[in-house]
């Protein structure tokens, strides 16, 4: 169960990868349309890089303290995730935006975010949580 979760967690990072190179790119970082708070972003890769660390350690080690760490972590990391999908939904909702004048930015970085990756993204950290979850418990065995 330990190396499930290990696995969806690093599927999931690749997905939250993607996502935020392409907000990044798209000038997300600098404010101006974005729906997505600077600080959110970045407390929820901060967040969910440090548990990923420490999940690794914890299939390293086998330490109980570290896999109830790790969901500590994981928590946090949800409620900003739920956060960023709750301000994303009326951007993607709204569709395609008028074109915007020479210079100026009228579409959130987060409008370029593939529905699959979003979807595929919340439902693998979903995944991830029940499964660090239930090896913390100790159910599965690990």
């Amino acid at each position: 169960m330990d190396i499930a979760a290990l696995i969806t967690w690093v599927i999931t990072a690749l997905g939250g990868f993607y996502m935020l190179g392409t907000w990044l790119s798209r000038g997300g970082a600098r404010g101006g349309a974005s729906r997505l708070p600077v600080p959110v972003v970045f407390g929820h890769f901060a967040l969910a890089a440090i548990g990923l660390v420490v999940w690794i350690i914890y299939v390293i080690a086998d330490k109980d303290v570290l896999a109830w760490t790790a969901f500590g972590l994981l928590v946090p990391v949800a409620l900003l995730g739920f956060t960023m999908l709750a301000r994303w939904l009326p951007v993607y909702r709204a569709g395609q935006a008028t074109p915007a004048a020479a210079g100026e930015q009228s579409e959130p970085a987060e409008r370029y975010f593939p529905v699959p990756v979003v979807v595929g993204h919340g439902l693998f950290a979903v995944v991830t949580v029940v499964l660090v979850l239930l090896t913390a418990l100790g159910i599965g065995g690990s």
